[in-house]
């Protein structure tokens, strides 16, 4: 389709929906207020018939609709079957008249979906009120009203087209290509941008504490110049950046999980696949987290005064890009696993807190136990290191020793901090960059298994039921 001909059919879509006065409204969120819960059931509708299915479900579409709207839905959705020869299953609870005809009224002043639901709770052995006035209990008003039902002419009604259905040799469907060109998808996911910036606790949040953040440790090591206790201090702040700054990453979960639900839905709806929604994802993040890695990150490089050359600020701000992105892929995974964002939060804070604590900055490489496969798998590990060598490599400082002298660099590294030194910072940068393509294959890989797995298991627990 044309870019015109997708424009036409949108517009149409939404005009059949009677949304066409809210087409510059936000749908909204927790953030900022948008369109009614009337008029968000109606763009789900819209979603769903956009792209013309053959077959078309939909549970309670006239849910939180007024009357009106209910019955101008219900007949474009009608009309729509109509014209275009398609097959649409809807549930829709109307059990008024139902309820009227077989001697369950609905009082005056009294609430229908309550008065309905009262009449068939049998969670309670009698109901006070029927036993006081001799009233017909629940057990009967049940078997009443599904006895009725089998007696009316709209249940015969129902099982001659049934078996008039079943009868009939009809089409298979044709599996056709409904879906855009993978590029197209990834183009189109890309989305998220505008979700990312437009919700406050996505990236903007963090924003400002990053900006507190790199303020309070530019004030503490303020130009920490080049004395022996230099060494410690300049570990220490490396160090920090390193691994709360990137722990930082994981505030924007809760509204990760809200964008996973969306991609759940529509995934199973079949409008595109899980590669493109990753590289989507990713695409849309990078913006923001370059603009955190560059300004935050001068703002505590120069303040401290870290080494001079750009190109020692250029390698500090790609390490924190990476190391952040990393996190937000770590994140990715926990969502994957555990949708809760408090119980995905605490999992996270705990896998991150491992990684900090066998990094080689608590506990020196040389202290931690042998062998402790941990460290190797532990990308602050990588972190550190490339920090320590992007830092120390190529500074002099003065010794602590009787006879004075200087200590290069490079001998702290090995000494103080037990750096591996047999390969450059950059292969620390390229570890961690390897890391974040293997954290979202992991999370392409966890997705694609749910989605073989749910209904293997749901097979099995119905089989076992």
């Amino acid at each position: 389709m044309s870019k015109s001909e997708k424009l036409e059919r949108a517009y149409l879509t939404i005009r059949e929906m009677g949304l066409q006065d809210s087409v510059n409204t936000r749908i909204g969120g927790w953030s900022t207020r948008g369109i009614s819960g009337g008029q968000k059931r109606r763009v789900s509708i819209c979603i769903e018939i956009l792209t013309r299915p053959p077959l078309l479900f939909l549970d309670e579409p006239t849910s939180g609709l007024d009357s009106a709207a209910s019955y101008h839905v219900m007949k474009r959705i009608i009309k729509l079957a109509q014209r275009d020869a398609r097959t649409v299953i809807a549930s829709i609870h109307q059990p008024s008249g139902f309820f009227d005809l077989n001697g369950f009224p609905c009082p005056s002043f009294r609430n229908p979906s309550d008065h309905y639901l009262r009449t068939i709770n049998n969670d309670f052995e009698s109901d006070i009120e029927q036993a006081h006035e001799g009233g017909t209990s629940t057990e009967q008003a049940i078997e009443i009203l599904v006895k009725s039902y089998k007696l009316s002419e709209a249940y015969q009604q129902v099982q001659d087209r049934v078996s008039v259905i079943c009868k009939q040799q009809g089409r298979v469907l044709e599996e056709k290509k409904r879906q855009a060109s993978w590029i197209t998808q990834c183009l189109i996911l890309t989305r998220s941008f505008v979700n990312m910036y437009r919700d406050l606790g996505y990236y903007w949040l963090r924003f400002a504490i990053y900006i507190a953040l790199c303020l309070c440790i530019g004030t503490i090591f303020y130009r920490i110049g080049h004395s022996y206790g230099s060494i410690q201090a300049r570990g220490s702040m490396l160090m920090f950046i390193a691994a709360f700054l990137t722990f930082m990453a994981i505030g924007g979960f809760p509204s990760f999980v809200e964008d996973m639900k969306i991609f759940q839905r529509e995934r199973l709806n079949g409008h595109y696949g899980v590669g493109a929604y990753v590289i989507g994802n990713t695409l849309s993040s990078i913006p923001y987290l370059s603009i955190i890695s560059v300004i935050h990150g001068a703002l505590a490089y120069y303040l401290v005064d870290l080494q001079k050359g750009f190109d020692h600020f250029i390698y500090f701000a790609l390490l924190l890009f990476v190391s952040m992105t990393l996190v937000e892929s770590l994140m990715m995974i926990v969502a994957s696993i555990v949708p809760d964002f408090l119980m995905g939060i605490i999992t996270g804070a705990g896998i991150q807190g491992v990684m900090m604590l066998n990094g080689g900055f608590f506990r020196l490489p040389n202290d931690l136990p042998k062998p402790f496969w941990m460290y190797y798998i532990s990308f602050q590990k990588y972190a550190f290191q490339g920090l320590y060598k992007n830092e120390y490599e190529g500074l002099t400082f003065p010794s602590n020793q009787d006879g004075g002298g200087t200590i290069t660099g490079d001998e702290i590294l090995r000494s103080v901090w037990q750096v591996e030194m047999g390969y450059s910072k950059w292969l620390d940068l390229a570890i961690l960059a390897g890391m974040v393509v293997v954290y979202r294959l992991m999370f392409f890989g966890i997705i694609k298994a749910a989605e073989k797995l749910k209904p293997m298991i749901g097979s099995l627990r119905g089989g076992s039921s």
